[in-house]
């Protein structure tokens, strides 16, 4: 009787494991391939070997995260430090370049991931980096010093719920939205929690006086940005392929309006501040992204959505590419008929709209 038992428990267990294990694929696209779409005016932009995601202020400066490395995520410069690249969009003729980062600041273990920028009433410019030395999770903000192309490091931000950041949206001088991709930080702990679909990631709001948990119940929460008009928060869910719509409120409180639902792993939001637009980075099979295969890379897609808050907004592929030329594409920015586009660790592409 005692075997049957343990034969019938074991039979359970293999069934939940199986039933896990194909959702897993479900949730990361495993079986999809994507369809060409060309861009006619673009190049890959030279010196950028992975910018996981990308910043542009109202001037033309573009900056971008280079350099972001994890146990088990593949790279193309392993032994390279991160670092925040920066390049002028109203040159004839845009390179990016390098800042440099303040004296005391650990360049050596610095991992940059999601980035955002924010201006203050007396124009000075604060950008703020999610940072993973040594595979830690910290938030660090720096002073932009344009005439001497480069960083002022002020702040270090820790905090217990801020246990796994991945994107981040400045709304003050020290002052943000954080979204978390796994509600753990040990990396077994993460796996299982996204094996079994828990659904434990969320977004919280840090300042320096309050911080708190403003929206949970994610799947993974990754990409984050907020509406021109400063009433709405965008966070993408990337396993759960969807954009969630919060709206933002004094308290900073956010309370959820919509969800778009996407057929792709979406990944970092950028918002084209003229029309609102929201621009998408995005992975259509998320299998061949953290199980790299050179002879089968990982592809990539842009998406434009237009009148998100609208009852049938416009979602329109702008770009798409099995990897032979852009692998992972992990973000997407526009300027003034530019178009940046980022990925995880391979290159970057400007294009002319």
């Amino acid at each position: 009787m005692g075997r049957l038992v343990a034969v019938g428990l074991l039979g359970i267990a293999l069934a939940l494991l199986g039933e896990r294990l194909l959702a897993l694929r479900n949730r990361l696209k495993a079986s999809r391939e994507v369809e060409s779409v060309d861009l006619p005016h673009c190049h890959l932009i030279k010196g950028i070997a992975g910018s996981e995601d990308i910043d542009i202020l109202p001037n033309g400066l573009a900056f971008f995260s280079v350099g972001l490395k994890f146990p088990g995520l593949h790279s193309f410069a392993p032994d390279k430090p991160g670092g925040i690249l920066m390049m002028d969009l109203k040159e004839e003729k845009p390179r990016a370049r390098e800042l440099r980062i303040s004296r005391g600041f650990d360049l050596a273990s610095f991992n940059p991931h999601g980035i955002s920028t924010f201006i203050d009433n007396d124009d000075t410019v604060y950008l703020f980096v999610v940072n993973h030395p040594e595979f830690k999770n910290t938030v660090e903000i720096f002073k932009f010093e344009e005439a001497e192309n480069s960083l002022l490091h002020l702040k270090t931000v820790k905090h217990e719920l801020l246990p796994s950041v991945n994107d981040i949206t400045a709304v003050g001088p020290a002052h943000f939205y954080a979204t978390n991709d796994h509600y753990f930080s040990d990396p077994f702990l993460k796996y299982l929690e996204t094996y079994l679909n828990l659904h434990w990631a969320n977004v919280v709001y840090y300042s320096p006086n309050e911080v708190k948990v403003v929206a949970e119940g994610f799947d993974s929460a990754n990409g984050i940005n907020i509406s021109p008009d400063d009433k709405y928060i965008y966070v993408a869910d990337i396993l759960a392929h969807e954009i969630h719509v919060l709206e933002k409120h004094t308290n900073m409180n956010l309370t959820q309006l919509k969800v778009l639902e996407l057929d792709t792993l979406v990944d970092n939001l950028s918002i084209d501040p003229s029309s609102g637009d929201i621009w998408v980075g995005c992975h259509p099979n998320g299998q061949k992204l953290f199980v790299y295969d050179p002879n089968n890379p990982p592809s990539s897609e842009v998406l434009r959505i237009q009148n998100i808050l609208s009852e049938k907004p416009t979602v329109t592929t702008v770009y798409a590419n099995n990897g032979s030329v852009l692998q992972g594409s992990s973000v997407a920015s526009v300027y003034d008929g530019k178009l940046l586009i980022g990925t995880l660790y391979h290159r970057a592409l400007y294009c002319e709209l």
